[in-house]
């Protein structure tokens, strides 16, 4: 992923709205396309390939600097590897607070992004924020693994169909 941001750095910030647009429908759908593919063949696994990896990684590493979008990506790839949700849910959060973290500098000084302001709001949305986590860790307890997996297909396929209509 790190490689990818790097790339999404160089190529991201003068990157036009329209290829933009495409570009992230695009790695939504092939990752659906995917997954279904994988589903119909009964796969218990991802495949093992170091080249598979990472490829997954780059392509993520680019959509998450370019359109914060590596969470769609990412998320059916964990679906993929059927993961359970309570693991699911856990690596994606510590795998977007370490990305995030190294995505911040780049905001600040390359792309010029993030200023005192928008840093403002941030901290303004915090009680929010934390309402939110509270909320979302008492309703993935509620929610079962396979009604969980077809839920994070659903939305990600809302999201690209979004995107692509705005």
């Amino acid at each position: 992923m790190v490689g990818g941001i790097l790339i999404g750095v160089l190529v991201g910030k003068n990157l036009p709205e329209r290829i933009f647009k495409l570009g992230m429908v695009g790695v939504i759908l092939i990752s659906l396309a995917l997954l279904v593919w994988w589903d119909r063949r009964k796969s218990e696994s991802v495949p093992q390939h170091w080249s598979f990896a990472g490829l997954v990684g780059i392509v993520a590493g680019v959509c998450t600097m370019i359109g914060n979008l590596a969470g769609a990506f990412t998320n059916l790839y964990f679906l993929a590897m059927r993961l359970p949700k309570n693991e699911f849910v856990g690596t994606a959060a510590w795998l977007f607070f370490i990305t995030n973290l190294f995505k911040l500098p780049f905001h600040i000084w390359v792309w010029e992004t993030i200023s005192p302001q928008t840093l403002m709001v941030d901290l303004k949305l915090l009680p929010t924020i934390s309402l939110g986590l509270i909320l979302g860790v008492k309703l993935v307890k509620l929610i079962s693994n396979n009604s969980y997996r077809k839920f994070i297909i659903a939305v990600t396929a809302i999201g690209a169909l979004v995107i692509l209509l705005r």
